[in-house]
């Protein structure tokens, strides 16, 4: 149990939030800033499968990231930290101390899915728990796969990403 990002009995809080982030979205924002809200520290794991070829290299979603943040709210900046994982998220939080996980949630279909990660987590971390935070209402119909796709067919994607991501598009797709 947290209390004030803190575990009870003075340990601190370190939270795991795993994904792709290709690209970083208004909505993924969302969360890791929610998440900041229940853990001292906030671990985002980029997930990196070989067979996929991403929009960003881990480097350039890690920087947009961080950017990301610094942006929004510069004060937090030196609590959050970008690793890459090939592995099992609940070994990947294992092994950088986290004991939250953090999963975001648009609707009822993330839910349902989430809800069976959350069960077979527990079942192979049974020391790591899984947080749930809602998208905000603004990001809810957002998804990274539909900002690619809105941006490759020449839309304006302003509304959905942080600037230096839609900075970084921009220069991706124009070249």
């Amino acid at each position: 149990m947290t209390k004030g990002g803190k575990l009870v009995g003075g340990a601190m809080a370190i939270a795991f939030y795993p994904g792709s982030f290709d690209p970083m979205t208004n909505g993924h924002l969302d969360v890791l800033l929610q998440a900041l809200q229940v853990a001292e520290k906030l671990v985002v794991g980029i997930g990196i499968h070989p067979g996929k070829k991403p929009m960003f290299t881990f480097e350039e979603r890690a920087d947009l990231i961080r950017s990301s943040l610094a942006e929004a709210v510069p004060s937090r900046s030196a609590e959050l930290e970008v690793v890459s994982f090939d592995n099992l998220v609940v070994d990947a939080a294992r092994a950088h101390g986290a004991t939250l996980l953090i999963r975001g949630l648009r609707d009822g279909t993330d839910l349902d899915y989430e809800m069976q990660m959350a069960g077979m987590n527990r079942q192979m971390a049974p020391d790591i728990q899984t947080v749930f935070l809602p998208a905000g209402v603004a990001s809810r119909p957002i998804t990274a796969t539909l900002v690619r796709q809105i941006a490759a067919m020449g839309g304006d994607v302003g509304a959905f990403v942080p600037a230096p991501v839609l900075t970084a598009m921009k220069n991706k797709l124009n070249r």
